[in-house]
């Protein structure tokens, strides 16, 4: 079975047929969680898992997962993703992670191989977190790592819940959540980032994913008259507004080394060119591989809020959204992924993933690792994300080797 290797065509075409879901001009796509275009994805996908004659269930949170009886009964060696994007998507975030898993079956399916361990692959509901907060909300609820009753009633950006959206797209499943392990869980995913095609490495062998903060502030100040009010009378949110953002970026600058920092959400109230903001709203995004420097990051937004609000006499409002800390992956199945990829020769880079993926919430439960691919110019979360059908295909056949070897023993 070393010899196996993986339809690329076939991969290929599946990418690019689930591209056409919720397809955006330029190349991409707008698949957000548990809308219209979600189901459509969703249907398409599990219907090509049932093809391929995998058991479906589907548990409450929506996440689905299909079954391929091994030899023996008991937990799976398990691989996916997800198919849900944000609103400006590329065609391999999350999608090439569930449909390399599938043709990884279909592989194993032409060549009549049955494994000792059951495999499975599954995709998990709001990977992205960008209709409803926090992401990895399905593989969070399904690991035990996420409260199911409170996901359900997670209300979302246009103001609709998890629970009644996942009704109305008919992915309110009735399996339970929490109880499922797996044997091992592997994950394929392009990098999102520069640092594989920089270095002209083909596969990354994810050592671990960093840790995650995600803050909502909401300024309180008062509106005035943007040509009438002195300076030194404002009570400006929206001045708070930018400079949370500017302090955001010197924490990372200041910190260094694995410190990164983003504000994605800036609104006003009342949004008009000559109006002092009284409401502002800001998102900011906090992430490090070291939990004590993620903390002390945030010890230092805190710190600065503080004087914020007493310098310009604003109420200052945090919600927090997401909160996971740093994971590290099992260092043997690490070692797997590296030197799998190294025996398809294909030359290897340890690295840490500086997204959030689903694999993370399974590594407390089991064995787990990930595989990266290159992404073109590290652009992802845009519509011009690629990678090259070659790089697939090295990523894929890495994907079906360790699960192989895995289902094994």
């Amino acid at each position: 079975m070393s010899n196996l290797r993986i339809d690329l065509d076939r991969l290929m075409d599946r990418i690019q047929r689930l591209g056409q879901v919720g397809a955006l001009e330029g190349g991409g796509v707008c698949r957000l969680a548990l809308t219209g275009e979600d189901k459509a994805g969703r249907d398409l996908v599990v219907g090509w898992m049932r093809e391929l004659g995998l058991q479906v269930t589907v548990d409450r949170i929506g996440n689905v997962v299909g079954l391929r009886p091994g030899e023996t009964d008991g937990p799976p060696v398990m691989t996916g993703s997800h198919i849900d994007t944000v609103a400006t998507g590329g065609l391999y975030d999350g999608n090439l992670g569930v449909l390399a898993g599938l043709e990884v079956v279909e592989s194993l399916n032409d060549a009549g191989v049955t494994t000792r361990h059951p495999l499975a692959v599954g995709f998990f509901t709001n990977e992205e977190g960008a209709r409803f907060a926090p992401d990895m909300m399905g593989s969070g609820v399904h690991q035990g790592a996420l409260s199911l009753d409170d996901c359900l009633a997670t209300r979302g950006i246009d103001g609709t819940m998890v629970g009644d959206d996942l009704a109305q797209i008919g992915y309110a499943g009735e399996a339970p959540v929490g109880g499922f392990r797996a044997k091992a869980f592997f994950e394929l995913h392009v990098e999102q980032g520069p640092v594989l095609e920089e270095e002209g490495v083909e596969i990354g062998a994810v050592t671990g994913v960093q840790g995650i903060s995600w803050t909502e502030y909401t300024i309180a100040g008062t509106s005035n008259h943007a040509g009438t009010t002195p300076m030194r009378l404002r009570h400006d949110a929206g001045y708070v507004a930018a400079a949370i953002a500017t302090t955001a970026r010197q924490i990372a600058r200041d910190m260094g080394g694995d410190q990164v920092a983003t504000v994605g959400v800036i609104e006003l109230e009342p949004n008009l060119v000559n109006v002092i903001a009284r409401r502002a709203k800001v998102t900011v995004d906090l992430r490090n591989t070291d939990e004590a420097k993620l903390q002390q990051a945030e010890g230092m937004m805190a710190e600065k809020l503080r004087e914020l609000a007493q310098a310009e006499g604003v109420e200052i409002t945090a919600r927090p959204l997401a909160r996971f800390e740093p994971v590290d992956f099992d260092p043997e199945m690490i070692d797997l992924v590296a030197e799998t990829a190294a025996g398809l020769g294909c030359s290897v880079k340890r690295m840490p993933s500086g997204a959030g993926h689903d694999a993370q919430m399974f590594a407390p439960n089991c064995p787990t690792a990930m595989i990266f691919v290159p992404s073109k110019d590290g652009i992802s979360h845009n519509v011009r994300e690629y990678t090259a059908p070659a790089e697939i295909a090295a990523g894929a056949n890495v994907l079906l080797q360790v699960m192989l070897s895995a289902a094994s023993h």
